[in-house]
């Protein structure tokens, strides 16, 4: 499978990934010949590219523009970010990723760990061919910090009242958030734009990632399990409170508290009682508004850049993401 078709009415952004795919894919080499099957196949499984897509336009933004180095750049964090989904799919016990079975799923717990360790360690292997400074280095290792501590705090999370939105907010601040603010970074960075700048694309690309996990926790209880390639509900039933919950859980705790006790033994009734509770009290709705925020917060960030033709494309994704057309 080759890029994601949603890019075919963005030829340069398509032609690009592509290029993207086709750096990781010859660069990696692994003994095990599994190994290095499970691998390429979750390269070309036809996930989104949105982390190496945001890198690749924010590598526009300055002066000193160099597509082989911005290529370089968006394959390591694509790198970064399948060895955290991977991981992840690990800790959930997910059975589906983009519409198929899951590595762990498929070849067992030892096979998928071992695929998202060598993913990691290709993203650095990446870098550090086409690395400019130790700044960039630095960012990176520190960002993949941020990100793994926000996984971490899921898992520490799990089944625990979902009361706090701004413990929700910490946990996708680091978990997704962090990733697409390191891309926007990544890629302000090696055009060599101005720190002022490339910091400014940083805090584009949080709050993007930020209204983006927002919506993505929405489509648990909103998107069809053909779309989204992945159980409906999912995430309440692996005991991840996610922001609509919280919203509502405010509003009435009592009522929720009893069916949540019940932790992993909920039913479907319960999962159908939660979902018409959640309704009546305006969880999705409230949540829908917050993931306007970030993204109003996102587009006056992108506003600020220096002119450029980028900037209309950014402005059309970001927007599109919203409103969850793309």
């Amino acid at each position: 499978m080759g890029v994601h078709p949603m890019w075919d009415q963005y030829p340069q952004i398509k032609q690009d990934l592509a290029k993207v795919i086709e750096l990781i894919d010859a660069h990696v080499k692994v003994r095990d010949p599994q190994i290095e099957k499970t691998v390429k196949d979750f390269i070309h499984s036809g996930g989104k590219m949105l982390r190496p897509t945001y890198s690749l336009l924010c590598s526009e933004i300055g002066p000193d523009q160099n597509k082989e180095r911005s290529i370089a750049m968006a394959a390591s964090l694509e790198c970064l970010h399948m060895a955290t989904l991977i991981h992840d799919d690990v800790i959930d016990e997910a059975d589906l990723r983009h519409g198929m079975p899951t590595i762990h799923t498929k070849y067992g717990n030892r096979y998928a760990i071992y695929a998202g360790d060598y993913l990691f360690c290709l993203c650095f292997n990446i870098l550090s061919k086409h690395i400019s400074s130790f700044n960039q280095l630095e960012f990176n290792v520190r960002g993949m910090e941020k990100i793994l501590t926000g996984e971490l705090e899921q898992l520490n999370s799990r089944y625990q009242p979902p009361t706090s939105v701004k413990n929700y907010l910490s946990r996708i601040s680091g978990k997704t958030a962090q990733l697409f603010s390191l891309s926007c970074y990544s890629g302000a960075l090696i055009s060599k734009a101005s720190p002022q700048v490339s910091n400014r694309a940083k805090m584009m690309g949080h709050y993007i990632g930020m209204a983006f996990q927002i919506m993505d926790d929405i489509l648990d209880y909103e998107g069809e399990r053909d779309k989204l390639g992945k159980p409906v509900l999912n995430d309440i039933r692996q005991g991840i409170y996610n922001l609509p919950l919280i919203y509502a859980v405010k509003e009435n705790p009592s009522s929720f508290m009893e069916i949540l006790s019940k932790k992993e033994d909920l039913d479907e009734e319960d999962m159908n009682r939660l979902t018409d509770l959640i309704l009546q009290h305006k969880g999705i709705e409230k949540a829908k508004a917050l993931a306007t925020k970030y993204t109003q917060k996102a587009l006056k960030e992108l506003d600020r850049l220096p002119e450029g033709d980028y900037k209309g494309t950014l402005k059309e994704i970001t927007t599109k993401l919203l409103r969850r057309t793309i």
